[in-house]
């Protein structure tokens, strides 16, 4: 009942809420990423959703236009304070995690939800049975912009970890744990645990 219509009408209802501030960062941000190198404003990048449904992900454009795809050997993107890649900008909304807000895009879609594991980046060649039990559950539930993992940890462990505390959420999803992650999230944001990968 509350993974199926419950967390559904809380992640509109907050979505309805937020929508103005996503708006107003739109406002802001879009004509300083254009302008920077006249590239698009969005970023939409593939992810593997609810029962393994490939969808995309909305995010403001934090890179240069027709950036190389460099990604760690596990398939996870690169990420690093040095990047060359990214932007004056991009750092910017990098840091503040503010490149996150259009995915309210997609929790009003029903691709994600506020609260759930980190979205997936599907591999081209890999069908829902070339994914381990793990793997499979995680994609059980919709993943969310903030969730266990990601407010806990964020980028400090390795993929596998990331995938057995994923494990853990499916297997104890609860309002009061969404609660707790959402109240966690925002000082996580403020100190800016762990945005690098060690």
């Amino acid at each position: 009942m509350y993974t199926s219509v419950i967390k559904r009408f809380i992640d509109l209802l907050i979505s309805i809420i937020v929508l103005p501030i996503f708006v107003i960062a739109l406002l802001v941000f879009g004509p300083l990423i254009r302008l920077e190198d006249r590239g698009p404003v969005f970023y939409l990048g593939k992810r593997r959703g609810l029962n393994g449904k490939v969808f995309h992900m909305y995010k403001f454009r934090s890179m240069k236009v027709d950036s190389e795809d460099i990604r760690n050997p596990d398939n996870t993107t690169f990420n690093s304070p040095r990047d060359h890649r990214v932007t004056k900008v991009g750092r910017l909304i990098r840091a503040t995690s503010i490149d996150e807000l259009p995915q309210i895009l997609n929790i009003i879609k029903g691709d994600m939800s506020w609260v759930g594991p980190r979205a997936a980046i599907p591999k081209d060649d890999y069908t829902w049975n070339d994914l381990n039990a793990k793997q499979q559950k995680r994609l059980t539930v919709r993943p969310g912009i903030t969730g266990y993992t990601a407010v806990l940890y964020r980028n400090s462990i390795k993929p596998e970890e990331k995938l057995t505390h994923d494990c853990y959420y499916v297997d104890n999803i609860s309002f009061c744990l969404d609660a707790k992650i959402f109240l966690l999230t925002i000082p996580s944001v403020i100190k800016k645990r762990n945005i690098y990968r060690n």
